[in-house]
């Protein structure tokens, strides 16, 4: 996605609330404001923590939603106000670094264990953690309210605004969700970013240079927990609380879903999975049948990877490659993993 069209896309998104206002009766527009365009940011931030390690570091992770779980039931447990009151007293401005920093070490535990594995070995041992992580929770009473969960946690009031106002919540998902692909475009770029891409490319090559394999690796898992947990803290207070089933495996597989529908070949694929996601969700009892939802984004899954293996990004890219007038002399685009 060039720097154009990203600006364009951000622009449009901010002024999205305004726009719906004036073509949709305010009730609607308040609903596609909350309901589609905030869900589809605050999973795309999820989403985007596992293309962020499939992009550019090869590793597709099935454990990040339960990364983004960890950080959302370390901010319910700390937080007051929130039922039961298990810890409870801290103020969101101390709770929410907690709950990231407890993402972010999850992650480095979680590649320090799936260091040496890959393709299907990493993602079964991602999975396993994942599902050991809710089977726990859903077991343990004393710190995570068993199959309940931990409800009532609403975010705290900004500039006397409450955060759950759908206007407030809309920006600062969009805010984040801007500043964290940002982040990773830049992250890219560095000497870091760099030795990650050899080392999805050709590992030993890398070693041979002096660079260890394994602490980057493991590094790239850190800052993808850290990516989760920002998207775990605003979903657990877009969903007022969270559970067990919030993180099982139908949430994980959904991750993976939307990053794959938008295109694991561009961070930008994680926003626009979500999006289609969060689309066919909300409006799949009109459209089919909603105890039927999973078979009728099984359909759209099958017939965009069949399409598109690159998913939407990857067709859009190709489209615009076919647009584009070919120049005598003009070098073949780079890889995309390679563009950021």
């Amino acid at each position: 996605m060039s720097a154009r069209l990203s600006l364009l896309a951000l622009a449009l998104l901010v002024l999205a609330p305004a726009l719906l206002g004036l073509v949709l009766p305010p009730n609607q527009a308040q609903f596609w404001t909350a309901n589609i365009l905030g869900r589809a940011l605050v999973y795309g931030i999820v989403a985007l923590s596992l293309t962020f390690l499939a992009t550019y570091g090869g590793f597709v992770s099935l454990a990040q939603m339960t990364l983004a779980g960890i950080a959302g039931y370390a901010l319910a447990i700390l937080v007051e106000g929130a039922v039961p009151g298990i810890v409870g007293g801290l103020p969101y401005a101390a709770a929410v670094p907690a709950a990231l920093l407890a993402a972010t070490l999850a992650g480095l535990l979680v590649g320090a264990i799936a260091v040496r594995t890959r393709d299907i070995y990493l993602l079964m041992i991602t999975l396993a953690l994942a599902m050991g992580v809710a089977r726990f929770a859903e077991s343990n009473i004393d710190w995570f309210n068993g199959y309940e969960g931990i409800r009532n946690v609403v975010g705290p009031v900004l500039f006397g605004v409450p955060f759950r106002d759908p206007h407030l919540f809309y920006y600062v998902a969009l805010a984040a969700a801007a500043a964290l692909y940002a982040g990773v475009l830049y992250l890219v770029r560095t000497p870091f970013g760099l030795v990650l891409q050899g080392i999805r490319d050709n590992p030993r090559r890398v070693a041979a240079l002096g660079y260890d394999v394994s602490l980057h690796r493991i590094a790239a898992f850190g800052v993808a927990g850290f990516i989760a947990g920002c998207g775990g803290v605003l979903t657990t207070i877009y969903n007022i609380g969270i559970s067990p089933g919030s993180i099982g495996l139908g949430a994980s597989v959904n991750i993976l879903i939307i990053s794959v529908i938008g295109g694991l070949g561009h961070p930008a694929g994680a926003f626009v999975g979500s999006l289609i996601f969060a689309v066919f969700d909300t409006f799949a009892a009109s459209l089919y049948d909603r105890d039927r939802f999973n078979t009728l984004i099984g359909l759209v899954f099958l017939g965009i990877v069949l399409a598109s293996p690159d998913g939407i990004v990857g067709l859009a890219r190709r489209l615009g490659g076919l647009r584009r007038p070919s120049r005598a002399g003009e070098q073949p685009a780079p890889r995309p993993a390679e563009t950021g």
